[in-house]
């Protein structure tokens, strides 16, 4: 390059600028940092009241004192001028399991790409309202942000790791730090469970967005969450746009049990997927249903689970004032619910729900057989029985065992089992599963090894991962009091160990 035409380029480069909005050029370096702010309302009539906006908000959500059961809808004047049709911005029953924050509600969020002005009314009137606002870029509006070369780059998002090939596969994951962008970390390090059953959500959000919009929206959800409602992160473990992809939502890896904020009292049971959009009279897209269908599958799959059926689940106290049951009710709901069938909302909305029954026949058809796994902590003198759950022994001497079979019963035999710690850092964005030990089932699909715990005060939570022929499985984590090591240990650049199958109990 002359130094002519550098001089050149350095004058469009400012030209250029100067035809930009104000903003937009800092947008295209990367995404500038949440901001969250209020706007009290005090008392608002049920026939609403028109606020208008002092600077651009990308997101808005309603909270109120009383009452507590009030339907709220709000709309809004977007950057073209034009007003939205209205959106319901009542509880819908997402939350965490532990009890709501000073007795207010706080309704769903509502994405706007860039709102002037909002509607709000009600069923009822409200006391204490407040509205809780969102912008994610940097005031310009975030609709009018997702400039020309935003597609592009939305197009080449990082996929997320690792990959297990459960069910049909495991489809194209969008990781978390695509979307994030080092703007949206977690208050704390993840929760893990159990995972026994998917809910389906919809974020009631207006369906006419851009693909260049989708790691705008995800940022100001996640603010909204994290600020608005005081929840630790973004409340679902997955999100799938209108367009197909699908996207890593909460922190704590996507082959993990992570605990969310989606399903109020069924959290520590269940995993969470929300289709971005309101489908209360339109059905999902044939690309959103798709991923929707694959991506269930994939992780019902990975942890052992049907896609059809019913399973018991007990409603969690703490986060029972979302529930349309009691406080330890054992309830049964499908294994792929809708977030209506456990909490009292509308979600996913009318037209999405009626698409279940068919939606849990395909995931059935995508998962074809599917294995589980268990694993269980033994004295080092016990017989192999048992499974996830069995109580676990002092440090010292014992014995890890475990079982692979397909969902009808049937062992899996000479299939290769990995032994894996799970280590958490940066909040749980970064989660890896260190094999620490290796295996082969016998033939009545059982296999066990002996290791030594030494006593430490956090322990160690163990899963074991099967990756056979007949698709990857894991287990549900295991908590053991200690710091594992394999019993003997392996000399340097020895292979892992094969220890002896779990022999059958007497009868």
């Amino acid at each position: 390059m002359t130094r002519r035409s550098l001089l050149a380029a350095t004058a469009g480069a400012v030209a250029a600028r100067m035809l930009l909005p104000d903003g937009t050029l800092a947008l295209l370096s990367g995404p500038p940092r949440p901001t969250v702010w209020q706007r009290a309302l005090g008392r608002l009539p049920a026939a609403g009241a028109r606020i208008e906006l002092r600077r651009s908000a990308d997101l808005v959500g309603v909270e109120w004192r009383a009452p507590t059961a009030a339907g709220v809808w709000l709309r809004f004047r977007g950057p073209d001028g034009g007003w939205s049709r209205w959106a319901s911005a009542g509880e819908h029953g997402h939350g965490p399991d532990w009890p709501s924050r000073g007795g207010s509600s706080v309704g769903d969020p509502v994405w706007t790409g860039g709102a002037t002005a909002v509607e709000v009314r009600a069923s009822r009137p409200l006391s204490g309202a407040r509205l809780h606002l969102v912008d994610v870029s940097g005031g310009v509006g975030a609709r009018r942000a997702a400039t020309p070369s935003a597609p592009a780059r939305a197009a080449a998002l990082a996929m997320a790791t690792p990959i297990l090939a459960a069910g049909p596969g495991q489809p194209p994951i969008v990781a978390r730090r695509a979307w994030a962008q080092g703007m949206a970390p977690p208050r704390v390090s993840p929760e893990y469970g159990a995972v026994r059953m998917a809910f389906v959500h919809h974020t009631e959000s207006p369906n006419g967005y851009a693909p260049a919009e989708v790691p705008a929206m995800l940022r100001a959800i996640y603010a909204y969450h994290r600020f608005a409602r005081g929840w630790n992160d973004i409340g679902y473990n997955f999100v799938v746009d209108r367009f197909g992809r699908i996207f890593e939502a909460r922190a704590g890896g996507i082959d993990e049990p992570v605990v969310g904020a989606q399903a109020g009292g069924y959290n520590l049971a269940s995993t969470g997927v929300a289709i971005l959009g309101s489908f209360m009279e339109t059905p999902i897209s044939a690309s959103a249903r798709d991923a929707l269908e694959r991506l269930l599958a994939w992780k019902l799959s990975l942890h052992g689970l049907p896609a059809t059926g019913r399973v018991t689940v007990r409603v969690n106290a703490a986060g029972a004032s979302f529930s349309k049951f009691p406080a330890d009710a054992h309830v049964s709901l499908a294994r792929i619910s809708g977030h209506r069938d456990a909490d009292s909302t509308d979600c996913p909305g009318n037209a999405l729900y009626g698409e279940l029954p068919a939606i849990r026949g395909r995931v059935r058809r995508l998962a074809g057989r599917p294995t589980r796994a268990t694993l269980a902590l033994l004295p080092a003198a016990a017989p192999a029985a048992g499974g996830p759950g069995a109580p676990v022994a002092a440090a010292g001497e014992r014995t890890l065992a475990g079982t692979l079979e397909l969902l009808d019963g049937t062992p899996v035999a000479g299939a290769p089992i990995a032994v894996q710690a799970r280590s958490v850092s940066a909040r749980g964005e970064v989660v890896n599963e260190r094999t620490i030990a290796a295996s082969r089932t016998d033939p009545l699909g059982r296999w066990s090894l002996a290791l030594s715990l030494v006593a430490s005060r956090a322990g160690t939570w163990l899963r074991v991962l099967s990756a056979g022929t007949s698709g990857a499985c894991v287990s549900e984590p295991l908590h053991v009091p200690g710091t594992v090591l394999v019993s003997p240990p392996p000399a340097p650049g020895a292979p892992a160990p094969t220890p002896e199958a779990v022999p059958p109990p007497a009868t």
